[in-house]
């Protein structure tokens, strides 16, 4: 029996990436560029090495983005980004009221527990201390964006998703029942069922990174330093529970990256850093899980509809086209200029390529107004 052959084009509406690490300074026009040539809209994390954890500073780091924007870009000349608090302690939730102002490009908050991942030192160390925060938020619909990870020295590293979501993250969902809450670049079985046991009012990302890669690829014939990543990569297990996940068509769950960038030297050290770089090429590799999943056609709600619905925001009005153009991943970008950044499969094949994209007037007014 014949069957058809595979598609050379893809064209969807143009996605938009709900997790992404700019960083900031001479890193950004490498950064920036890459998911603008990719998304319409992005999610930008706070952990900056002074937080973003007000309006004014969220707004601030807003024009240092957009400043770092290239002329010309394959998506056109409108590129939103979208911002987020970073939460601690003495989190005041007059900030709340204050990032839901009309003008304003906030659309969520961020829980790190305090020392779990790059940039989370000034994070919680108590979530009861954040409950007159998160009742602001619950208050004026800002969505609480959650790094689960526990850091309880006791539990072990692949367990501290689940850890987190069972002993944390559950009292937070029971304590503020109208509370919009996102498990950021879930990871594991665990995290994908609880999330469906709140569809309405949960929902994750996943990474490209936790699709295509279990703990055996970084560790299994020596160390990869550049698949360390936190939340660390799982069990096969966990791996096809992601791929059920984002290739299943369910609402819940949506395209964020978590990309974030790391210079080779503090990648391949004693103590490297967790991330993962894959700012150029995520959207081709997330074409490549679906196709690979026998289902391409699904690529545009995971990617273009389900975090615009949850975000309440429309989709995008624009398109974007990939084709089936092998090319090969530089081994290197330069981060800020001069230190080499090893991406996600560097020196390596990617078999989609982005060729063009059309036209749009972008987001003309903040999310809030």
């Amino acid at each position: 029996m014949a069957t058809d052959p595979p598609p050379t084009t893809l064209r969807i509406r143009q996605p938009d990436d709900w997790h992404v690490h700019l960083r900031d300074g001479a890193t950004l026009p490498l950064t920036v560029t890459h998911c603008a040539q990719r998304y319409g809209r992005v999610l930008v994390m706070p952990n900056l090495s002074r937080p973003v954890n007000s309006r004014r500073r969220a707004l601030a780091y807003r024009k240092r983005i957009l400043a770092a924007l290239p002329a010309e870009s394959l998506t056109g000349p409108r590129f939103t980004p979208l911002m987020s608090l970073y939460l601690s302690d003495d989190f005041e939730p007059r900030l709340i009221r204050e990032a839901m102002q009309p003008d304003s490009w906030i659309i969520g908050a961020k829980l790190y527990p305090a020392g779990v991942t790059t940039g989370s030192r000034h994070g919680v160390r108590k979530l009861a201390s954040l409950y007159p925060a998160l009742d602001a938020m619950q208050r004026h619909e800002l969505p609480l964006l959650v790094h689960a990870e526990s850091t309880d020295p006791q539990v072990d590293v692949f367990d501290r998703e689940q850890a987190f979501v069972e002993r944390e993250l559950a009292t937070v969902v029971r304590d503020f029942p109208a509370l919009r809450v996102v498990l950021e670049h879930v990871t594991t079985k665990a995290g994908v069922e609880f999330v469906r046991q709140h569809p309405r009012r949960l929902a994750a990302t996943i990474t490209v990174h936790h699709l295509l890669y279990n703990r055996n690829h970084m560790l299994g014939q020596g160390i990869r330093p550049h698949l360390y990543c936190a939340p660390v990569l799982k069990r096969e297990e966990d791996r096809l529970a992601l791929l059920e996940a984002a290739t299943g068509g369910e609402s819940c769950f949506f395209l964020g990256s978590d990309s974030a960038p790391h210079p080779r030297g503090e990648k391949e050290s004693s103590c490297g850093c967790a991330g993962v770089y894959s700012g150029h090429a995520n959207l081709e590799l997330y074409a490549e899980v679906f196709e690979q999943r026998g289902c391409l056609e699904r690529l545009e709600s995971f990617a273009s509809i389900h975090g615009a619905a949850f975000y309440r925001l429309p989709p995008n009005n624009h398109w974007l086209s990939l084709e089936r153009i092998p090319w090969q991943v530089p081994d290197h970008y330069l981060m800020d200029g001069r230190r080499p950044l090893v991406p996600l499969r560097a020196g390596q094949t990617v078999p989609w390529r982005l060729v063009a994209s059309g036209q749009s007037r972008g987001l003309d007014t903040a999310p809030n107004a």
